[in-house]
């Protein structure tokens, strides 16, 4: 992620079509279970995202220590980019990149629906 996507004074991303915005295929999973991550280089968790029956549990290494613990995450849902690459993490595979938005000091909230929806539900 650039720098500036963490500066909420930058400017609006260059503009896309419709099915630009459609290749990005965002979905709700609750986290299912959770995992301390000591081997990645900067502090993380592992998460365990259930998508629902037509994706399934998808794995994510989320940098959000400052704001969460591995305790108060089960049972969460969230929002994730679920058609990126896998991406090797250090000795975990992250299937998924899990959508959040940074504080002042960096600190990430994970982007999460105000009400419960269904495992799998697309964003549009």
């Amino acid at each position: 992620m650039s720098h500036l996507a963490h500066d909420p004074q930058s400017p609006a991303a260059k503009e896309i079509t419709f099915d630009d915005f459609l290749k990005v295929d965002i979905r709700i999973g609750t986290i299912m279970r959770t995992e301390e991550f000591p081997e990645a280089r900067k502090p993380a968790y592992k998460i365990w995202i259930d998508f629902g029956t037509g994706i399934g549990i998808r794995k994510s290494s989320v940098q959000i220590v400052e704001k969460y613990t591995v305790n108060n995450l089960v049972g969460k849902q969230v929002a994730a980019v679920v058609n990126f690459q896998s991406r090797q993490i250090g000795p975990f595979m992250s299937q998924v990149l899990t959508l959040g938005f940074a504080d002042e000091a960096g600190a990430v909230t994970l982007f999460s629906p105000d009400k419960s929806v269904p495992n799998g539900a697309r964003l549009f």
